[in-house]
């Protein structure tokens, strides 16, 4: 079949996979993952061409190092692309017949690989078992559970949330409704909302009061609240997500620029909360709470930073065009 198709690591996607889950590595390029991510929702083949990278990259591999940066990647693709990866991500084909096989026992590999294989399995079908045509993963989860195999704990929310767009009526991806943030008491958003967010409502970027006061080792009524302020969090960074995935740099509406910049400035006050928190509290399943959604933070503020600069590229190449045509429509003005 790659005699067929070529080499997976020669499409722009597929050689930034070879890169980014290359055994060399000393630890994860997230801006190279991030830049993966761009790609799958961008362009028509990156959903497809990324699957076949991943799917060379995992397939009889020994290096579990390499294995372990792919399903990296995979996790951060699954979480920051729509339901044109997904779609390919979940099926039974993918799950039963490439991951669950790294995790046979013919191969016997390391319990961090087991763990996180298992642990990526439990999440999509937690997060895909509503859409009934993202369930291939949610079958094979039951298959695997009635087997007697056990599934590492997912207390405190340890894997990161699954961004999970609504799924498309028509193929064209402006046509996705943005999901509200996650909070306590939702507010209605002012009249400045983007138009086509209807039925769904934004809300404004909601800024949780992450101070905790108090013993450095949070009591359960703190951590209560401190959970419900970082579903905040995890809501406004849902949207980032979901925003950046749906609008084209230079071509989105004022409104949805104004929102995605009042977001960005929010969650980045969120962030130097939560990093204050991750130094004081001592309590071990609550900093590693804190840590995934900082990582969450970090990874958004990557696909945000990327957006800015294309969009600032376009918007310079749209004056000089501007100007160019212009300047042409001067000089014929003289013959």
């Amino acid at each position: 079949m790659e005699f067929l198709l070529g080499n997976p690591y020669s499409t722009p996607v597929g050689h930034c996979i070879e890169r980014a889950t290359d055994g060399s590595l000393q630890s994860e390029d997230w801006t190279l993952n991030m830049e993966i991510c761009d790609i799958i929702n961008e362009t028509e083949d990156g959903p497809k061409d990324a699957m076949r990278a991943v799917k060379k990259r995992l397939n009889g591999n020994k290096n579990y190092r390499e294995v372990m940066l792919t399903l990296t990647v995979l996790e951060t693709c699954v979480k920051n692309c729509g339901y044109r990866f997904h779609m390919l991500v979940t099926t039974r084909d993918f799950i039963d017949g490439v991951l669950v096989k790294i995790i046979s026992p013919k191969n016997n590999p390391p319990a961090i690989v087991q763990d996180k294989v298992l642990a990526l399995i439990q999440a999509w079908a937690d997060a895909f078992r509503s859409s009934p045509d993202l369930t291939g993963v949610v079958h094979v989860y039951e298959e695997m559970k009635r087997k007697g195999i056990e599934f590492p704990r997912s207390e405190l929310e340890t894997l990161s949330p699954i961004h999970t767009p609504q799924r498309q009526t028509a193929p064209e991806m402006d046509q996705q409704k943005y999901s509200a943030p996650v909070q306590p008491k939702p507010q209605p958003h002012p009249a400045s909302a983007p138009p086509f967010t209807a039925p769904v409502a934004h809300t404004s970027p909601q800024m949780p009061n992450l101070h905790i006061a108090g013993p450095i080792n949070p009591s359960p009524e703190q951590i209560c609240k401190l959970r419900s302020e970082l579903d905040i969090v995890r809501g406004n960074t849902k949207v980032m997500s979901e925003m950046l995935t749906e609008m084209v740099p230079g071509q989105e509406d004022p409104s949805d620029h104004e929102l995605l910049q009042e977001l960005n400035r929010t969650c980045r006050a969120m962030q130097q909360r939560i990093v204050e928190l991750i130094s004081r509290v001592s309590n071990e399943e609550v900093t590693e709470e804190l840590l995934h959604v900082n990582d969450d933070l970090n990874n958004i503020f990557l696909r945000y930073e990327r957006y800015e600069r294309f969009r600032s590229g376009r918007t310079a190449q749209g004056v000089n065009n501007g100007l160019r045509e212009a300047s042409i429509k001067i000089i014929k003005s003289h013959y």
